[in-house]
């Protein structure tokens, strides 16, 4: 049978069983990496994956039930499940809210952009770009040099008890290389385009953009600069971030606070809540009147963007800050029901056998009024980090310490001395507060390793952003 006949089929037996709403995902996914180290091709991953997953909603109860059997009795036992799952945990779930309504159910197809399926492109070209980059990396003095690719090809079937039939197809790629430098007891990373590399919803051309063998030599270069760079300082001081760190720091200290299962607390017991209260949305001021952050599944090309959710909302831009002002939040239909919204479409599921759950898509900056050049221009004293190396938050995304792989003194309106260990910390009301330049100078960032929920799922999420000033951050260890 076709993937929609068995989706189809599987909402059938649920509504039969006696939900009183059902979905169905039919899920195949074919995903490829590989790594070099120093010169040689250390690892190579495939694997392919389809199946279905069932939604059933009886009174307050959900159920869930996948397999990866499409047969007609294997999709319709699915169902049934799911709907006996619902009724048994709607006997101890939270008070029933519903879901908001769709208006008319979607049915269409999408896919995202891809000039090169990534997937035509041969095992010994994109081995040969490794080993090339590694091996250049490795002949400028990094200890270790490393490099890899990941691309992805997902086909969505998605059919409702409302009337939702819908398809679509997300091809993502991306790359990236790390050069790490051993010292007399230092031990230093750089890479590029970033820490874990970039991705998007784009084909092998993406890759071909970044370009690793371009940069492999400055990478590695700035490893063995770092060994004897000085320390970053300890103190209060004025903090410019690169774009990269920037995506960071939208997703850790507003995207996770914004997904609205937290701020209800359904994910206390594992990723967490959020400071944020609803009785704010609109009023509370999150940052400055430069802090203008979108939720926006719409753009072309970025990790976090779909033509659907795994709900069948169609995708839309939605502010969640304007001029400073938190106004808006990441939400399925049962979590916007339950919290008196009208607006959904953000929930997605890693694979066909997990629970879609309220996922980032797109969240991120829009630009500001300044370039890079401004900033380090209009500042006398100050650092300059760049690309993340480690990140630690509390549980209600609020209280934050990040460290990137580099910094740069600024002094007199210019990039000085290197420094190395860079940190900085805060609280993240108080810190978008004081952000003061923001550059037009946009990225979209892609993150391909979001964690979540329990079972552990992993997201793909996207993160524009750019250049930024903040005033009297803490950056630094005290001693």
């Amino acid at each position: 049978m076709s993937e929609f006949d068995a989706a189809t089929a599987a909402v059938q037996a649920a509504l039969d069983a006696g939900a009183t709403y059902a979905d169905a995902r039919v899920m195949h996914r074919r995903y490829e990496s590989m790594t070099a180290r120093n010169g040689d091709v250390e690892d190579l991953t495939q694997d392919e994956t389809s199946g279905i997953g069932v939604r059933a909603l009886v009174g307050s109860g959900w159920g869930f039930f996948a397999t990866p059997d499409l047969s007609d009795a294997s999709v319709r036992a699915a169902g049934a499940q799911a709907t006996a799952i619902a009724r048994s945990s709607g006997r101890v779930s939270r008070a029933a809210a519903g879901m908001i309504p769709l208006g008319e159910a979607a049915t269409g197809s999408w896919a995202s952009e891809c000039v090169i399926d990534p997937f035509t492109v041969s095992l010994a070209d994109k081995g040969d770009m490794l080993v090339r980059a590694t091996a250049t990396m490795f002949e400028h003095g990094a200890d270790i040099a490393e490099a890899l690719y990941q691309i992805w090809d997902t086909a969505k079937w998605f059919v409702s008890s409302e009337g939702h039939r819908i398809d679509q197809r997300i091809r993502e790629a991306g790359a990236g290389i790390m050069a790490t430098s051993i010292g007399d007891g230092e031990t230093q990373r750089r890479s590029y385009p970033a820490a874990r590399g970039q991705y998007g919803t784009r084909g092998w051309e993406l890759v071909q953009e970044i370009d690793i063998e371009a940069h492999a030599a400055r990478v590695a270069d700035e490893s063995r600069a770092l060994l004897t760079a000085p320390p970053c300082p300890a103190g209060e001081t004025t903090l410019i971030l690169g774009s990269e760190q920037m995506a960071l720091q939208v997703h850790e200290s507003v995207g996770h606070a914004i997904e609205l299962d937290r701020i209800l607390g359904w994910e206390a017991a594992y990723a967490g809540t959020s400071w944020l209260d609803l009785a704010q949305l609109g009023s509370l001021q999150y940052g400055s009147e430069l802090m203008n952050i979108t939720i926006d599944p719409t753009i072309s090309g970025a990790l976090g963007t779909f033509g659907y959710d795994d709900e069948g909302t169609p995708a839309a831009p939605r502010d969640a800050v304007r001029n400073g002002v938190w106004v808006g939040v990441l939400a399925g239909r049962d979590s916007a029901a339950v919290a008196g919204l009208d607006y959904a479409g953000s929930v997605r599921a890693d694979g066909w056998a997990r629970l879609p759950m309220v996922r980032m898509t797109n969240v991120g900056l829009e630009p500001g009024p300044h370039t890079f050049e401004e900033i380090i221009a209009a500042t006398d004293d100050g650092i300059y980090m760049e690309t993340n190396r480690s990140w630690s938050i509390d549980d209600k995304r609020l209280n934050f310490q990040f460290g990137t792989e580099v910094a740069y003194e600024v002094k007199n309106g210019q990039l000085g001395r290197l420094l190395r260990n860079p940190t900085y910390t805060g609280i993240g009301p108080q810190f978008w507060r004081s952000m003061d330049m923001l550059s037009s100078e946009i990225v979209p960032w892609g993150t391909p390793n979001c964690g979540k929920g329990q079972p552990g799922q992993i997201g793909h999420t996207g993160h524009p952003a750019a250049p930024a000033r903040f005033r009297n951050v803490r950056v630094g260890l005290r001693a």
